[in-house]
């Protein structure tokens, strides 16, 4: 239900802003857009940390059972909203970001509840059920988003209210805290800090994306190059400030352990490989390929999210199943091989044509599909098992701060690198193409040099862009009906930015594909797995003999710090985390330092 809220709105925005009598695509308004998309995902990403801290102290499933009423009520004051106009969009904007501090509950909860629920060598199956139902969650959202705005976009918000509610009951019926909660000061230092560096540090590359002072794009504007240094300097600053006080927002000697670090730094590579993969691949379907198979631009967003389901299903498919397995053979081999194969298949997307043949399209999503759930799942796993128990909630909570910080980098990234490939191919074959249906050349000449962002955006959300573009100007009402009809038909548009769009697209897909291999390179790094089994029973503390059941070439530590070797164990243990290290952390636990 998180997740998918995160992309549901995308293909229902045209919807919901006809609903409240807003043009999202004029210049005054494109940051209302833009806050409706990605506000979500910034403060669910600036906030898990610190939920999943107070998860730690407070009790994870009080946390996570308070998520799934925040997000209820939300859900219902979106659905009301009396307003129209920029109060309307406010009004939404303002909702979605109390909905997302629910979901954030949920998220930064989730992870940890199953480790503490799960012994060690079942947690990957674990997991991985619950990270590929929260990433598919995102590709659902967009078909779900599709049928529910066609019927009354209202509906976008109200089918969470069954879901929260029945959620609600359940979750306050039937889970219980197992894990043994550690009551210290809140660091509110250290969590303004936080808070303050990553928002800007992403609400300016977000705003990296609207054009600026004749730019394209607006990585010029003093304004966000201010963001940026200042958020980067804030979370350096946090960094140090965590190492000198006894109770921390976050412990950062858990970057000491290698499986932790090496995860995390996986998983952000992953994310910004595949986060803007979803939005290139509806302004490709909706834009280009769909029209000229005879879609109406009305409808191609919804037919995106169908025609992208294989991508859902690789999901789907590969991650209980690669978690199952890591649980059994170690989860380096499935979380590398899956990036690995995520590159290959964006290096087969970047050699397509734009107007392709489906099936060798749906064989590379549903390959990219698979190569994600390959990853997640093992690479979850490894993260959680590496902290010690007592940590836990923070530390999935960094985890899905990794994990959605990546999904907004990749936007203003991806998006970035799109429209500059655009803006310097655009202008000459719109000019052109627009001039041969007798459209003025001035009109054609100021048309083409608008920043290409509102193009994007239009294709985006099933907007016809050329009419979408033209409007202003009035001169579609001046021209023949012949010269109108090609202008707005369907063959037009899709003919006139193939070329210039896949100069994009190669740009894009070579950034994915390079992201990708690093982030293969640094799992490949993480060591063999590790478990930090500090939650051992009391009665598998008593002799160090007695171990958890482990993966060949595993290691442990035990609460007081001693390697437990597997007994399955056919080669010796890699140190991804010194004893003296878990015995550290330990022995600082009286002072309650998490």
């Amino acid at each position: 239900m998180a997740t998918i809220d995160a992309s549901i709105v995308i293909v229902a925005m045209p919807a919901i802003f006809r609903g409240i009598n807003l043009n999202p695509l004029l210049p005054s308004n494109v940051s209302y857009l833009l806050w409706m998309i990605i506000g979500y995902l910034l403060v669910q990403s600036v906030l898990v940390v610190t939920l999943g801290r107070l998860g730690d102290m407070f009790g994870r499933v009080r946390i996570y059972n308070l998520g799934f009423v925040v997000f209820t009520l939300a859900s219902i004051a979106l659905s009301l909203d009396p307003l129209t106009g920029t109060h309307g969009a406010m009004w939404l904007i303002g909702w979605r970001f109390v909905q997302a501090f629910g979901g954030a509950m949920l998220m930064a909860n989730s992870a940890a509840i199953l480790t503490d629920a799960f012994p060690a060598n079942k947690r990957g199956m674990a997991l991985g059920v619950n990270q590929i139902a929260g990433i598919s969650g995102q590709f659902v959202g967009l078909l779900l988003g599709g049928l529910l705005a066609a019927w009354d976009w209202r509906l976008v918000f109200w089918v969470n209210v069954p879901i929260g509610l029945f959620g609600t009951i359940w979750a306050y019926k039937s889970l219980r805290e197992i894990a043994t909660t550690r009551r210290a000061k809140i660091d509110w230092v250290g969590n303004v800090m936080f808070v303050l560096g990553l928002g800007a540090l992403l609400i300016a590359i977000t705003y990296g994306i609207q054009p600026y002072g004749g730019h394209a794009t607006g990585w010029t504007n003093p304004w966000i190059i201010a963001g940026l240094i200042g958020g980067i300097v804030v979370l350096i600053v946090f960094c140090v400030f965590e190492t000198k006080i006894a109770e921390p927002m976050f412990q950062m000697s858990l970057f000491k352990i290698r499986a932790f670090a090496a995860g995390n730094l996986a998983s952000l590579l992953g994310s910004i490989a595949r986060g803007g993969l979803q939005f290139m691949l509806v302004i490709w379907l909706a834009g280009i390929w769909l029209p000229l198979h005879g879609y109406d631009f009305a409808v191609t967003p919804l037919w995106a999210g169908i025609y992208m389901l294989p991508l859902t299903a690789g999901f789907l498919i590969a991650g209980p199943i690669s978690g199952a397995l890591s649980d059994r053979y170690g989860p380096r081999l499935f979380a590398t091989s899956g990036l690995l194969l995520a590159a290959v298949c964006f290096a087969g997307l970047m050699l397509l044509p734009v107007d392709f043949s489906y099936w060798v399209f749906a064989l590379l999503i549903f390959g990219n599909g698979i190569g994600s759930g390959l990853f997640a799942s093992p690479n979850t796993s490894a993260i959680m098992s590496a902290v010690p128990a007592r940590h836990r909630g923070s530390a999935s909570g960094m985890r899905s701060t990794f994990q959605n910080s990546g999904m907004s980098l990749s936007i203003g990234i991806f998006f970035s690198l799109m429209i500059a490939g655009l803006a310097s191919t655009l202008p000459r074959a719109l000019t052109g193409g627009l001039t041969a249906q007798g459209v003025p050349l001035s009109v054609a000449t100021q048309v083409s040099h608008l920043p290409p962002v509102s193009t994007m955006f239009a294709a985006l959300l099933g907007y016809n862009p050329v009419q979408n573009l033209l409007a202003p100007s009035g001169v579609l009402a001046r021209l023949p009906a012949h010269n109108v009809a090609v202008l707005t038909g369907m063959q037009f548009f899709p003919h006139l930015i193939s070329a210039p769009f896949h100069h994009g697209l190669v740009i894009v897909f070579t950034a994915a594909a390079i992201m990708s291999v690093i982030g293969a390179l640094v799992s490949l790094l993480r060591g063999k797995q590790f478990y930090y089994d500090d939650d051992l029973a009391p009665e598998a503390r008593v002799s160090p003999a007695v171990t958890v059941p482990s993966v060949p070439g595993s290691k442990s530590i035990s609460p007081n710090g001693q390697a437990l070797s597997s007994p399955a164990a056919d080669s010796p243990a890699v140190a991804d985390d010194p004893p003296a290290i878990a015995r550290r952390d330990n022995a600082s636990a009286p002072r309650g330092g998490a």
